[in-house]
């Protein structure tokens, strides 16, 4: 009996010992030297720079407006998801900054001849939209089954008389 209760001390004396900062914390980051070194990535204000200039490059003005590309992508998503009423809002934005409502079809019209989205794809839907923004002449990828040779119909070529 007296045993269990000097472990019981003792545990309890331990416990109550202050710790040294250094044991406190939880060190998780590696040692300098086995740290990967940190791949440059772009910010998200570089991206938007680096998509403002190509779309300045490749499209008319009106459509080439930052205003205009903003906005004009966020309604072609939500037409797309069938969020109409949130699209037509965006809409009615996009056409009191004077954007060209035909970019909007055109585009538009680009993503939905586009095969769905998957998830074996590396494709977004953003990725999808600002592609068809872009270029709205952008063709659909080949599908499989306009890809593969047609298969002979059943019983042609056989000369049953």
């Amino acid at each position: 009996m007296v045993i269990p209760v000097l472990r019981s001390l003792v545990l309890l004396a331990v416990l109550a010992l202050p710790v040294p900062p250094a044991f406190a914390q939880a060190n998780d980051a590696k040692p300098a030297d086995q740290q990967k070194p940190a791949e440059p990535k772009k910010t998200e204000a570089a991206k938007w720079a680096d998509e403002l200039a190509e779309a300045a490059r490749v499209l008319p003005a009106p459509a080439a407006k930052p205003e205009c590309l903003w906005l004009g992508k966020r309604v072609i998503n939500l037409l797309y998801r069938d969020d109409m009423d949130t699209a037509f809002r965006h809409m009615d934005i996009y056409d009191r900054f004077g954007c060209p409502g035909a970019h909007i079809q055109a585009s538009f019209n680009c993503l939905v001849r586009q095969p769905p989205l998957d998830a074996k794809s590396q494709d977004t839907l953003d990725d999808r939209v600002r592609t068809c923004w872009l270029n709205p002449n952008t063709a659909p990828p080949p599908t499989a089954a306009a890809t593969a040779p047609a298969a002979p119909a059943a019983g042609a070529g056989t000369n049953a008389h």
